[in-house]
């Protein structure tokens, strides 16, 4: 039996809607700020939130935070990879005028990032820094770290030993949580997929 968890929440639908999100600082719908407070609801109460410094992950991170009266730290390696040109476009509109690029990424992330874009051995680098940070306070309760679809990717295919290749296998849906049971030394014990509370169709699945 684990003795403490830390959640994984990523943010629900924003404003700039199906696209490559990445650094942009787009704002939560009135659709996505709802499923995820229920998510919150259903799944706490935690010791401490982790989040985001964008304002999708942000914004509900610290109404949580000051309504439970719990620590709150902003974590900038929880922001979202850098999708370089691609930022802020569709997936139909690079299958218009990049589709041999568009397909090599979802083939091949690993080799083929998009122009410009934040490499993906970097991005995993500073997302495994702060999830290590996270699992030495276990011993402070159950956490939640509220961030985005590529971050908790990079964070299971971690923790369950998968290659880098594997990351766009994973189903990470806007507001899901997963849970990652945690041994009193911070060794991770199982994986849980808690899922989304479901209010009504959803998005992308790109930011």
């Amino acid at each position: 039996m684990s003795s403490s968890y830390i959640d994984l929440m990523r943010h629900g639908e924003t404003t700039g809607g199906f696209a490559f999100r990445g650094s942009l600082d787009d704002a939560l719908t009135d659709l996505g700020r709802a499923r995820m407070q229920a998510g919150h609801d259903r799944h706490g109460p935690w010791q401490q939130i982790i989040s985001s410094p964008l304002r999708r992950c942000l914004a509900p991170a610290r109404d949580w935070s000051r309504d439970a009266g719990i620590p709150l730290q902003e974590e900038s390696r929880l922001r979202e990879m850098h999708f370089g040109t691609w930022e802020g476009r569709t997936a139909a509109d690079l299958m218009e005028s990049e589709p041999e690029a568009l397909g090599k990424f979802w083939q091949d992330p690993l080799n083929h990032i998009p122009p410009g874009a934040e490499p993906l051995v970097d991005f995993r680098e500073r997302v495994l820094q702060a999830w290590q940070e996270a699992l030495a306070r276990v011993e402070a309760g159950p956490q939640l770290l509220v961030t985005h679809g590529g971050v908790i990717r990079l964070i299971l295919l971690h923790v369950q030993q998968r290659p880098l290749s594997d990351l766009l296998k994973l189903d990470v849906p806007h507001a899901c949580v997963y849970r990652i049971h945690l041994e009193d030394e911070g060794q991770v014990s199982g994986v849980s997929a808690l899922g989304a509370v479901e209010m009504e169709a959803t998005a992308g699945d790109h930011s």
